[in-house]
Parts: structure tokens; sequence; C-alpha cells
């Protein structure tokens, strides 16, 4: 989903069973641990749906694309970059972003290609959903924004984005937060059968290789997402008007070729562009990510995800895994905000 989890679905589950023992008995340089106790005054009373909208979006011509984004805090403040999945949006971050304004973060929050006041500048560009190209679409906003490094942070879609950044342009990668850990993935892992629990797990990408698939998506694409939300997050009571502030996101234009295509690509039924070759070459390796980084899972995420054993010694820098209790499901951020943005926060500050 949000995409899901594209550290390509199929790398969720095979984990060795030496990497258990070993997650068991010690993780290396990294440390799974509860939360930290460091904690801002700032950020205790925070409750999710606090906040219902953002200052005026904003809009930037950044490679391929025109992107839509939110902007918060000082302009000369280290950068955060907030990523949403599917079928998500901006909103997801809501909460999150004044928080982090509030400690002096200047925070972007942009729609990925697909989604909300996103748009392509060509109508010939083919409207490509693969991993790689969403990665190389945040690194033009960067450089559309002139920002050298930030911090990233994100889930689904957008944790998987945030970490290809970090393996492939540690560089410009501050630090980061990605929900359910190492998302990096290949069309050939992609190939390999689960067992079939796991494959019912990823029913609506089976339902997406179909063109009846991509008609039922395109007709009922609110219900279907809002269907996805409540079996991802089944313990969230997120109400309607919540919903459909994201739903809206889901009219642009490109959103249901975007879709269909990540799902698609991720297990060989279509094809990504050559542009991209060089990059999905060496995701295809699951490069080690060396940026300092906090992992988070929520109790209740009804999303396929990888366990934190599987992934723990892909991150070789400063490390910690964070299981958010209280019923959280896949959408961390909006179902936790204040968790979320305290990551971000000892991540960028060095107290992870």
């Amino acid at each position: 989903m949000s995409d899901n989890i594209n550290r390509n679905r199929r790398n969720f589950f095979g984990v060795a069973a030496g990497t258990l023992a070993a997650a068991q008995f010690g993780l290396s340089s990294s440390v799974l641990a509860q939360p930290s106790k460091l904690r801002l005054a700032s950020l205790q009373n925070i409750k999710p749906g606090t906040n219902t909208s953002f200052a005026p979006l904003k809009k930037v011509n950044a490679g391929l694309l025109n992107v839509g984004y939110a902007e918060a805090g000082p302009a000369d403040g280290p950068v955060v970059i907030l990523l949403h999945g599917w079928p998500y949006d901006i909103y997801s971050f809501v909460d999150v972003a004044p928080l982090l304004a509030s400690e002096g973060y200047r925070v972007i929050v942009p729609y990925l290609r697909g989604y909300g006041t996103t748009r392509f500048l060509s109508t010939e560009t083919f409207r490509n959903g693969q991993p790689s190209a969403v990665a190389v679409d945040i690194i033009a906003l960067m450089d559309a924004l002139k920002i050298e490094t930030a911090t990233l942070a994100g889930f689904d879609w957008g944790a998987r984005t945030a970490d290809i950044i970090a393996a492939l342009w540690p560089e410009r990668c501050k630090s980061l937060v990605s929900v359910s850990g190492y998302l990096i993935g290949s069309q050939e892992s992609g190939k390999a059968p689960l067992p079939p629990k796991a494959e019912l797990e990823w029913w609506y990408q089976f339902y997406f290789a179909t063109e009846r698939g991509r008609e039922g998506y395109d007709k009922y694409r609110r219900d279907f997402s809002k269907l996805i939300w409540q079996l991802a997050s089944p313990k969230w009571d997120f109400s309607d008007a919540t919903f459909d502030r994201t739903a809206a996101a889901f009219d642009n234009p490109d959103h249901v070729a975007i879709v269909i295509h990540n799902y698609r690509w991720r297990i060989d039924l279509a094809k990504g562009e050559a542009r991209y070759d060089t990059f999905e070459r060496k995701l295809a390796e699951a490069p080690i990510i060396t940026v300092p980084t906090i992992t988070m899972e929520g109790d209740a995420n009804g999303a396929p995800h990888p366990e934190p054993s599987a992934y723990a010694k892909k991150f070789s820098g400063r490390y910690e895994h964070r299981l958010i209790k209280g019923g959280i499901g896949h959408n961390l951020p909006q179902e936790a905000p204040k968790a979320f943005a305290e990551a971000i926060v000892d991540v960028a500050s060095g107290r992870s």
C-alpha cells in the first residue's frame, strides 16, 4: 500500500532463521527499543485531529512535475520532508507539521505524483509509478527548493521513497524516520510466491493486475480507499470529514494510472522506464542504509509489513526501533502524531 509497502511485498516475509536468531541475541550496531524518555514539553498534549488544515498550499516546478506542497515553520530552519503513502495524502501529517514547526523545523509536505495538486508538466510523460521514479521526484523537489539535505520521514509509499533516497543519495538525507522499516524491493524479489495467508493480505495487488481491477478502482476509488483505511487501521475511528479531506486527493487525473502501474510494476506485469534502470539495479541489491534512522510500527497495523527483526541489520548507522502502542494502525503519523513528531526530533537532533 502506500503503497503498500514496497520493500517489495516478497521480501517482508522471507526472513531467514539465522536473521531471527541474531535478532533475539543482539542486533549488532542496531538497537530495538521502546520510545526514548526524552520528551519535548510542547508535544505533550496533542491529540489526533487537533488540526484540520494547512496554510495555503504552494506549487513549484520540479523535474517532471509541478509539485503541490504544504509548508510550515521558519524558512531558515532545518528541513524535514514528510512523505505520504497510498491511499493517503498530505493530511496524514496535518497534526505532525505544526508540532515540528513549533520546534523550529521547516516542514515540507508534498503530494506525490498522482495525488492532490501535483501535476505532470507534459501530457506526453509516461505515468510511471515505480518506486525509484517517486524518489527521483523528491530529489528534484529538493533541488527546486534549494534544499541540500533534509530529514526524511514517511509511511507506506512515503517510507519506501525515503528509504530509497537514504540508500542511493545519503548525502541528501540527514536522518530518516521510516514506518515499517526497510521497504526497498525489486521486481525480481516480487516474483517469489508467499505462503497463502501472506498472499491474501495483498489481495488488492492481484485485483489491480486485471483490467477489471483498474476499472473498478477508477469507478469506486473512494469506497475502495475507505476499505483499505479500515483494514489497515482496524482500531482507528476516523470520521467521514477526515476521510473526505484526503479522498479529494484521489481525484487527481493521473491517480489511477500511477497506482495501477505501481502495483503491476512490483510483480513484473508492467515495465518501467530506462531512465530509472541504474537506480533499480542498485536497489535490487538491497543496499544498506547508513544515515541515522528510527523505524516505527503501530501495534495494530493491519497492512502487510515486515517484522523489525527482518530489517534491523539493513541500517548500519545510529538506529532505533519504536513500537507505538494503543491500537495504532498503518497511518501512524495521523493516528499517533506526537510519537511520530518525537521520533523526527530525536533522530534529527541525535537523541535516538
